[in-house]
């Protein structure tokens, strides 16, 4: 991938602040929290602070509803799935190449082992070229 026009840190272009689901946490509460605060995904964080994985509200939708769960019993660690994550110091490039590799359109961003955001394509449509946008898109997009 050309890295032209791709200085910045992920922190640069990341959303501040990330407010983690307890992996305790039922899924209905998973739902209200992504409801009030308009996101479709949220991470998981453990009783240590730590990040355990990441849920988005097709997770609940297939994986519990579908299955015919019970929102207010199945735990949100459950579900968690996908530890992936970037450090807030490094490239944009770095956190292209984690959401391509591994098909996914938010990636929590870490310092000092905590989460302090996410970087999500919205982040990445602000930030990058259109021609490195195209290709991003269409790498996560062509799998889908």
């Amino acid at each position: 991938m050309d890295t032209s026009g791709v200085a910045k840190t992920v922190q640069d272009v990341m959303h501040q602040g990330a407010e983690c689901v307890g992996e305790h946490d039922s899924l209905r509460t998973a739902a209200r929290m992504m409801r009030d605060l308009s996101v479709g995904a949220l991470p998981i964080c453990g009783d240590d602070d730590r990040l355990k994985g990441i849920i988005t509200d097709r997770d609940i939708v297939v994986k519990c509803c579908a299955e015919g769960k019970d929102l207010d019993s199945t735990m949100a660690g459950e579900l968690a799935q996908g530890l992936v994550w970037v450090e807030a110091d490094h490239s944009v490039e770095e956190a292209l190449q984690k959401m391509e590799q591994h098909q996914i359109k938010r990636l929590p961003v870490i310092r000092d082992r905590r989460i302090i955001g996410m970087i999500t394509e919205a982040d990445l449509a602000k930030e990058l070229p259109d021609s490195k946008l195209a290709e991003f898109v269409h790498r996560i997009y062509a799998h889908s």
